[in-house]
């Protein structure tokens, strides 16, 4: 069972869910006794795609919809994983997180990178690109060590995909240089993700977000999105939210330890346009995509004559 990572669901794309849902429903009822409004309103009137309300919004629409696999269609996982944002749905889903701490934990961890970016790293970007295979990117990255530029490499998306973080006056640069190389420029996301240099924020969430949250030992294994280790322990899956904050994502190696431990189904329960469609998901594993409105569809009822 996969969780991805946050990506844009507006109000008008998943919203008939989670009011009709019963799964939504009652995770966002819960929501809203943690956060002190209501969590559908907020969402509703959102102007941005990742704010508080959108990002908690995205929680409960996984959370739901893994809910909504096993019951409707007999999805029962072996083994969890989620990149980035993903490990907070596969914490609460495993059982080792409480659902409102994962509430609250969104919601502040949010505040804290928007505070932190608005006075740390305010020229850094995180520039997404495909079609560059890695010794395009070692050449590129070669070449950014001789400008002496500061960057680095934030998700390990595919084995032709990758995010990277520089500083906002060489994006132009970069998008022209990855372009030269056949590369093909994506997304530019700000505020920037996944990196060592983050190390202060990382602090800061340990000690005024995380201190006394509880994780207790999940009910089966969940892979780490860092480096493809099997987490079981309350422990691994607090340093592994934590560390989301300084360490890259290497999908393809979770890809690789899942086909390791023989899973031939992925099970995507979220919104996602990436993370279940590319070439180390696809060439290895049937995928089960379950968007919200997947849910939302009339399904066919067998009648006995």
């Amino acid at each position: 069972m996969i969780f991805p990572a946050i990506s844009p669901a507006s109000f008008s794309n998943v919203g008939k869910f989670m009011l009709m849902n019963p799964a939504a429903r009652r995770l966002s009822a819960a929501a809203d006794e943690v956060l002190g409004y209501s969590l559908v309103d907020r969402f509703r009137a959102a102007e941005s795609d990742y704010e508080e309300s959108a990002r908690i919004a995205f929680l409960v629409n996984c959370l739901a919809m893994a809910e909504w696999a096993t019951g409707t269609l007999g999805a029962e996982p072996v083994v969890y994983a989620g990149p980035s944002f993903g490990g907070t749905p596969a914490a609460v889903h495993s059982g080792a997180l409480d659902f409102s701490e994962a509430v609250r934990l969104t919601a502040l961890t949010g505040r804290h990178i928007e505070e932190y970016f608005t006075r740390e790293y305010r020229d850094v970007v995180t520039q997404s690109f495909a079609r560059t295979p890695e010794n395009r990117l070692t050449e590129l990255l070669s070449e950014l060590d001789d400008r002496g530029d500061w960057y680095d490499v934030s998700c390990y998306v595919d084995h032709d995909f990758y995010m990277l973080s520089v500083r906002e006056h060489r994006l132009e640069w970069l998008t022209a240089r990855l372009r030269a190389l056949g590369g093909l420029p994506l997304s530019t996301m700000r505020p920037p993700m996944h990196s060592s240099a983050f190390r202060a924020l990382r602090r800061t969430l340990e000690c005024e977000v995380y201190a006394d949250v509880d994780f207790g030992d999940p009910a089966l294994p969940v892979v780490s999105d860092h480096d493809g280790s099997l987490l079981r322990s309350g422990g691994e899956l607090r340093t592994l939210l934590l560390d989301a904050a300084v360490r890259p994502v290497r999908w393809p190696v979770v890809t690789r330890a899942l086909r390791d431990l023989g899973v031939g189904t992925l099970y995507v329960c979220g919104p996602d346009n990436l993370w279940g469609r590319v070439r180390c998901v696809t060439d290895h594993f049937e995928v089960v995509a379950l968007k919200p409105e997947v849910a939302m569809r009339p399904r066919r009822r067998d009648v006995a004559v």
